[in-house]
């Protein structure tokens, strides 16, 4: 019987929109609102952030506030790796979803010798490096970063030294490098994606399901079919961005996409995926409050997590 552990990470600094650092309390307000005494059931550690940098220079434009990056991902993965040590069941609720690069240096500083499965739930494929980020937020490259991908081959910047010499810490970090396989990762809800990513994707034929299939064939094959890519990963981690769900419903996040699944489907999918015995964490990421109306996105949200907690023995 594993013991759960709630993470709470409340960093922003990796996004472009400012506020996804409340998520984590608009989530717990929204487990006020219904009467809920989850957060009082289970334990909460809280990993300090460098939200003060938000109010300095952001630094490299191709990957702004890099050495803050750099501290939190050090601080996440010692968080994940020591619940993990300690036989505990890690639930990260984070701010923004940069950190996610952080929770699976975590876990494989856990388990070095396992393989690690990664199931990417995101309308976003988190594939950019400081040579292809259009945007220098480094949201949307912890994939990249536990792949050691910088796909210099499709290169748009010229990132300077030090700014290298911290992106190739933060994919070296807990000294194993690369931390997971091309193969061993699967997206669901993918929609949004950049020509230096898709260059990725199909070079290194990665496992994707799109928001279609999912409504086409129905969450249970979904679950079903990612699974059996996975089967020979001996670990599984589930990271949940919100705005895999339609923009309809995740109005409160950072980078809302059409054509997304609903939170019943998101819903059903995280239970179905979170009953297989192999997934060892789950993360939930980019919630942003004040982009929102009556703390809706939070609600989802909750509603969400208390589905997936409610499938783990605790």
């Amino acid at each position: 019987m594993k013991k759960l552990k709630f993470i709470e990470v409340k960093s922003e600094i990796g996004a472009g929109t400012r506020g996804a650092s409340m998520g984590v309390d608009a989530i717990k307000i929204a487990a006020l609102d219904y009467g809920s005494n989850l957060f009082k059931k289970i334990e909460s550690v809280e990993v300090p952030n460098e939200n003060h940098l938000l109010f300095e220079s952001s630094g490299s434009p191709y990957a702004k506030r890099i050495k803050g990056m750099l501290t939190m991902y050090d601080r996440v993965s010692n968080a994940v790796k020591s619940a993990l040590k300690n036989n505990e069941f890690p639930v990260v609720l984070a701010g923004d979803h940069s950190t996610a690069g952080g929770t699976i240096a975590g876990i494989r500083m856990a388990y070095p010798r396992q393989r690690l499965g990664v199931i990417w739930i995101d309308a976003h494929a988190d594939l950019h490096s400081p040579w292809t980020t259009p945007s220098g937020n480094m949201h949307g490259m912890p994939i990249s970063a536990a792949m050691g991908e910088d796909n210099q081959s499709n290169k748009m910047n010229k990132p300077d030294k030090e700014t290298l010499e911290s992106w190739n810490k933060i994919k070296k970090i807990g000294n194993i490098f690369p931390k997971i396989e091309w193969n061993d990762i699967v997206y669901i809800g993918l929609r949004d994606v950049e020509p230096e990513e898709s260059y990725l994707l199909k070079k290194n034929k990665v496992k994707i399901f799109s928001t279609s299939e999912v409504k086409r064939n129905g969450v249970e094959k979904i679950a079903r079919d990612a699974l059996q890519h996975l089967n020979r990963c001996n670990l599984l981690y589930i990271s949940f961005d919100v705005d895999s769900m339609d923009s309809s419903i995740s109005k409160g996040t950072g980078t809302p996409v059409r054509n997304g699944i609903t939170e019943k489907e998101a819903g059903s999918l995280l239970v179905r995926l979170i009953q297989n015995e192999k997934v060892c964490c789950f993360e939930i990421a980019e919630v942003n409050p004040t982009l929102d109306k009556e703390n809706l996105m939070a609600e989802n949200t909750f509603e969400i997590l208390q589905r997936v907690v409610s499938q783990l023995v605790y």
